[in-house]
């Protein structure tokens, strides 16, 4: 049977392979996919390389949340060192049926930061994912080293002003965090948050989709 144009390949870009429907996602008013997510963090972990930097795909995050064997964990984990990055951004999605691909109705963001041992959760929608990451804080504590490790909810994360935009803010703050990370050589009790609050407005994390759709087109364009 032939593809729909729908299942179209269009671009693949390390280990994502985005289709015509990626497109479709990005140009309407919808709710962003897993491998769009992935997409852009493969981007922006490739074109902004740093050993002290992890941005970890919605695949490995879901299973790392959801995996029932803590000892299969441990070797699914390995691979990522994770306790020698000092700035670790895990995507959070509230579907909890491993049966089920491209599940889910929303994104938040969980953020490890090492200097200040902490686990700092970023949810556009007043705290909707709050279980989900405090259920993934507990499942990676035990693989984050020596240190004793605590987590906040971040009351001034940017709020998304309808209910489809969760993963352009997850893309947004995730993007501001590293610059953050990248610029700021000291550290301070703020940590990002005052940059995020300022810098991810509902405009910002809009703007996101024809930022997305013009990176794949330029993309596509020196393939």
């Amino acid at each position: 049977m032939p593809k729909s144009s729908a299942d179209e390949k269009i671009l693949s870009y390390n280990d994502v392979v985005l289709r015509e429907s990626d497109l479709g996602i990005l140009s309407g008013p919808h709710y962003l996919n897993d491998r769009i997510i992935e997409f852009y963090f493969s981007y922006f972990s490739t074109s902004y390389p740093s050993e002290h930097i992890l941005l970890v795909p919605p695949s490995i995050a879901f299973w790392t949340m959801n995996c029932p064997d803590i000892d299969s964990l441990k070797d699914f984990l390995q691979p990522l060192n994770l306790p020698s990055k000092k700035l670790i951004i895990f995507p959070i999605n509230d579907n909890d049926d491993v049966t089920v691909a491209e599940g889910g109705s929303h994104w938040s963001l969980l953020v490890f930061e090492k200097t200040a041992n902490l686990f700092v959760h970023h949810d556009s929608l007043g705290g909707l994912n709050k279980k989900h990451a405090k259920h993934l804080y507990k499942t990676l504590v035990s693989f984050m080293g020596d240190s004793e490790t605590n987590y906040m909810e971040c009351s001034g994360t940017p709020q998304q002003v309808n209910g489809y935009d969760c993963g352009l803010y997850v893309l947004a703050i995730a993007k501001e965090i590293c610059c953050w990370f990248d610029s700021n050589a000291h550290r301070n009790e703020d940590l990002w948050f005052s940059c995020i609050k300022e810098l991810v407005t509902p405009s910002a994390a809009s703007r996101m989709r024809s930022e997305i759709l013009e990176l794949i087109k330029n993309l596509r364009e020196t393939k």
